[in-house]
């Protein structure tokens, strides 16, 4: 972790996720890296994030602050580590985590004897009202919190302008939007851009990641050319459905089994083996998966949902319940290496991201 001195402003990040996701990605990078000019400390729940920053030598504290903790709970705990720890800067991650910070740094004084900064991040907002909620109401209710708690926070980041674009349309915020993009560095040795047919996804075995579309898809790829391969990597709820899915469509079970499902994998070692990337979810924000493909040189199929525009061309979109046209698409990717996306001018190293993070804390205090 890089610090700045012991002098240097501190910026607590409140991450409401135990688990390594694509906001867990975020901050470990944020910390490996360092903010320039800040001092950062996370909280976060016990779990796998705590221990990865933890080995990282990273200053994190643990606590009852997720959603499943529940809002009251998370809201005195937060409100006990600010009094604590009195810092420059509180960062919020994730929806849950926005509105709990808020509620909880109302009324205190950073060490400096100043208010303390509010600056969230936002990693993706469905362009579907209520996808998280279970009526309209609670849709309405969660917006009119958003809305009240965006007038007290002082930086407002989104991962791409899509999100930014939902942050206004759905929050209706006046307030500037700063869009700042996940940065990702080119692996030191990617693999050589050659035509095959190694289709990998990874993600969620989720209802809303459409991996059966992907499997149907496939079906027609490995109808014409049988030497395709592709590997279902993760875990969920929708493992053995899309098991027996695989079955159905001849793709797995003997020696032939041209489909595989190996569970949780090493992301850099899978995209390394493999030629293309398939991610037919039905709502994104700024896929890692997709930039850390790009910037390894591999082909990417996607739909055309959130920022997933904004990170590969048009020839790499398609809807999910068109599979002639996804099989179109990995054989495109996968055996025309002319065709996949190469990293735009507006990519950004890991660097860049905290480089620009910072810039907003230095605007939040000034």
């Amino acid at each position: 972790m890089v610090l700045s001195g012991a002098s240097a402003p501190l910026a607590l990040w409140y991450v409401p996720v135990p688990e390594i996701g694509g906001v867990a990605r975020h901050a470990l990078d944020a910390v490996r890296t360092g903010i320039p000019g800040f001092r950062i400390v996370v909280l976060c729940p016990e779990g796998p994030l705590a221990a990865q920053l933890r080995a990282l030598g990273a200053a994190v504290l643990t606590g009852p602050v997720s959603p499943a903790d529940g809002a009251r709970t998370a809201i005195a705990e937060v409100r006990r580590v600010l009094s604590r720890l009195r810092p420059d800067v509180l960062h919020t991650h994730l929806a849950f985590a926005d509105i709990a910070g808020a509620a909880a740094v109302t009324g205190l004084r950073s060490g400096a004897g100043r208010r303390i900064r509010l600056v969230s991040t936002e990693h993706g907002i469905s362009p579907r009202r209520g996808y998280y909620q279970s009526s309209a109401a609670g849709a309405a209710v969660k917006a009119a919190a958003h809305r009240a708690r965006l007038h007290r926070t002082d930086r407002v980041i989104a991962v791409s302008q899509a999100t930014a674009r939902e942050i206004r349309r759905q929050w209706g915020s006046g307030a500037p939007v700063s869009v700042i993009r996940n940065g990702v560095d080119a692996p030191a040795q990617s693999a050589a851009r050659e035509p095959g047919l190694r289709v990998l996804s990874l993600a969620r075995l989720a209802p809303e990641k459409r991996i059966d579309a992907l499997l149907e898809a496939f079906a027609l790829v490995h109808a014409s050319h049988s030497e395709a391969r592709l590997t279902i990597a993760g875990e969920g709820e929708r493992e053995a459905a899309l098991r027996e899915l695989a079955r159905r469509l001849g793709l797995a079970g003997g020696e032939e089994a041209s489909v595989s499902f190996p569970g949780h994998v090493d992301a850099a070692e899978a995209l390394a083996a493999h030629d293309v990337v398939v991610q037919l979810s039905d709502s994104e924000n700024l896929s890692y998966t997709l930039l850390d493909a790009v910037a390894s040189g591999l082909g990417v199929v996607a739909t055309p949902v959130g920022g997933n525009a904004e990170i590969v061309p048009a020839r790499c979109l398609v809807y999910a319940a068109n599979s002639r046209g996804v099989a179109a698409a990995i054989l495109a990717q996968g055996l025309d290496v002319t065709a996949r996306p190469r990293p735009g001018e507006d990519d950004q190293s890991v660097a860049g991201m905290c480089t620009a993070i910072g810039r907003e804390y230095r605007e939040a205090l000034a």
